[in-house]
């Protein structure tokens, strides 16, 4: 039996993907610069600022700290304006009902302390969670552990002793790495496959399938 459960926010609890390319092309368009929705949603869970280094790498464009900073700032606020179109995904609040009060339930998100503060307000949510851990309390981005690690000290639980709950690629392999139990839930971009190799304990469709997530996370 796990002792915590930590869940990441984007594209696990919550259907934020079309606010967030909104936000990203709004902020990019500043600096004139462009990518494909795919590029940005294959990097969703990196944190922004890892995402925009990228992109303009990419696209062969000039930055500096300052220039990244001010796009993860445009960002913030776009994505805080649509935030009355981000809902989270069927089973969400059912799931998190469940879990609190027998386990202590962690949020570790590579989304940016703004944004997550005034979504968890506007869904309801900050009310199941012991501990939230965002972005600028991370210096390495997943794959690397560090957000799941640091969320676990936070909750004074021990890494063997957590579960993750997590869409991503990225996601995975950082709980894996992290030593934790890792549930994979398909409402992110990746397929079966794909988050298959990545080797998690047990994989859902979605968040409905409580009975799954509850065998793994009890017995």
């Amino acid at each position: 039996m796990f002792e915590a459960v930590i869940f990441d926010w984007d594209g696990t609890l919550a259907d934020t993907r079309k606010a967030i390319l909104v936000s990203f092309h709004k902020a990019l368009s500043q600096a004139h610069c462009d990518i494909s929705d795919e590029f940005i949603e294959r990097r969703i869970g990196i944190g922004a600022a890892e995402t925009f280094r990228e992109i303009l790498r990419v696209q062969n464009v000039w930055f500096d700290d300052v220039l990244i900073r001010k796009l993860v700032d445009l960002k913030i606020q776009a994505e805080i304006d649509l935030s009355d179109e981000i809902k989270l995904f069927p089973g969400a609040t059912e799931l998190l009902e469940i879990l609190q009060g027998k386990v202590k339930l962690g949020l570790a998100s590579m989304n940016n302390r703004q944004v997550i503060d005034h979504l968890l307000k506007t869904t309801n949510t900050k009310r199941f969670f012991d501990v939230v851990l965002t972005a600028e309390e991370v210096s390495k981005p997943k794959p690397s552990p560090e957000g799941f690690l640091k969320c676990a000290l936070k909750l004074a639980i021990k890494p063997k002793n957590c579960v993750v709950v997590e869409d991503s690629i990225f996601g995975v392999e950082a709980a894996k790495s992290a030593e934790m139990g890792c549930i994979a839930v398909l409402t992110g971009v990746y397929s079966r496959s794909e988050v298959k190799k990545a080797k998690p304990d047990v994989i859902v469709d979605s968040l409905k399938e409580t009975d799954s997530v509850h065998k793994f996370i009890f017995e």
